[in-house]
């Protein structure tokens, strides 16, 4: 049952949002990276794995994990709050467990605890074979504070 409540989607209007600031973040666009699935509190976002976000060794690079985790707390926090209100990033901790490899990444962001002012975030992503297997390469905890729109 947790399952399907983990993959239960947003409303439209929701999804919409979502996408339309998704679509406004250039680091995102720049990386490749797209939304994977929108539902209330828990937002995926996938990154496929190309040379432009490595590093040396051939593995996804932190900078880029970091950001899809950190995007994908954002978004799923973003799910929970008005449509008067923002969100941004006040602190995150991420832990770095195996190299990022996979022919993509997934990042799944799922909120802890949503408040009037700060909403607290966990953050995993997932190095993902197009065979199947799924490896946990990083986690993490975020912080984001509840801020009105500078949509105008």
């Amino acid at each position: 049952m947790e399952d399907r409540i983990q993959r239960e989607p947003a409303t439209p209007a929701v999804r919409e949002r979502v996408q339309d600031s998704f679509g406004r973040q250039g680091l995102m666009s720049h990386h490749g990276a797209r939304l994977a699935h929108i539902g209330p509190g828990r937002v995926h976002i996938v990154l496929p794995a190309r040379p432009e976000v490595t590093q040396q060794h051939g593995y996804v690079h932190a900078g880029a994990t970091s950001a899809i985790a950190d995007s994908a707390g954002g978004y799923a926090a973003l799910t929970l709050f008005d449509e008067e209100s923002e969100v941004l990033t006040v602190e995150y901790k991420i832990n770095l467990l195996a190299p990022a490899a996979g022919d993509h990444l997934e990042a799944i962001g799922s909120v802890l605890r949503s408040g009037r002012t700060l909403t607290v975030c966990q953050m995993e992503v997932y190095g993902v074979l197009a065979d199947g297997p799924r490896k946990l390469v990083a986690n993490g905890q975020q912080t984001l504070i509840r801020v009105d729109s500078i949509a105008g």
